[in-house]
């Protein structure tokens, strides 16, 4: 956001075709070899997702849900138990977003990877085991189905089109419910849309100075040129 007075961005529903990605303890190395971890920005880093689970050492592709066409544009990653483990690089859920996915439903997460996903507004849901596991093999048998993550009301509803719909029980952490759902999980926008008070805030403080437009120089509270 670069308007500081465009609204902070809300959380509350995110819907889309799902993909299923089987295993407990993935780890954040499975999901961003740390090899890719050298770029100065994000961008690009979703065609890495999965590297060494999608491609042989002479780069031929293995088995793997993210190589199939049929999910290519799916946006709701659906895993197993302690998913996002290891290491707490926030690579790994930047390569998930930038390669399309909105939302992660499973078992259980790590808590440094759900607090990554919730910087990036994406919502970690969880649901008991059986449940993971049908909706992971309806995923396989329906591509095209829907699935809605409703974080507000903690559901997760899936249905392909003119079927009967399945809602589940799901659970997603107060805090980071909270922050989606009134908008305070980006931080940056935040602050942004709250600049004069920042600004102000800062003025009061007797050890901030404060820039001048004008002159280009710095100067205390006092109003005194900063040497």
């Amino acid at each position: 956001m670069t308007d500081e007075t465009e609204e902070i961005e809300t959380v509350e529903h995110v819907s889309g075709t799902g993909i299923p990605v089987r295993g407990n303890d993935i780890d954040t190395d499975q999901i961003i070899p740390a090899r890719f971890m050298k770029v100065v920005t994000f961008d690009g880093l979703g065609q890495f997702a999965f590297h060494d689970q999608r491609f042989t050492e002479d780069d031929e592709p293995k088995d793997h849900p993210f190589n199939e066409e049929q999910f290519r544009d799916a946006s709701v990653l659906v895993v197993n138990a302690n998913f996002g483990c290891g290491s707490s690089r926030e690579h790994a859920p930047q390569a998930l977003k930038r390669w399309g996915i909105d939302a992660v439903v499973g078992e259980s997460f790590a808590e440094i990877f759900a607090g990554n996903c919730l910087a990036l507004g994406i919502p970690t849901v969880t649901a008991d085991p059986e449940q993971i596991e049908t909706l992971q093999r309806y995923v396989e048998e329906n591509p095209d189905a829907e699935i809605s993550v409703d974080v507000e009301e903690e559901t997760v509803t899936y249905g392909a089109p003119d079927d009967e719909t399945t809602e589940i029980d799901a659970t997603v952490d107060d805090a980071q419910r909270k922050a989606l759902v009134e908008g305070v999980w980006d931080t940056t926008a935040l602050l942004k849309s709250n600049a004069e008070t920042v600004a102000e805030t800062a003025r009061s403080l007797p050890y901030v100075e404060t820039g001048s437009a004008e002159t280009g120089t710095a100067e205390t509270e006092t109003g005194e040129e900063a040497e």
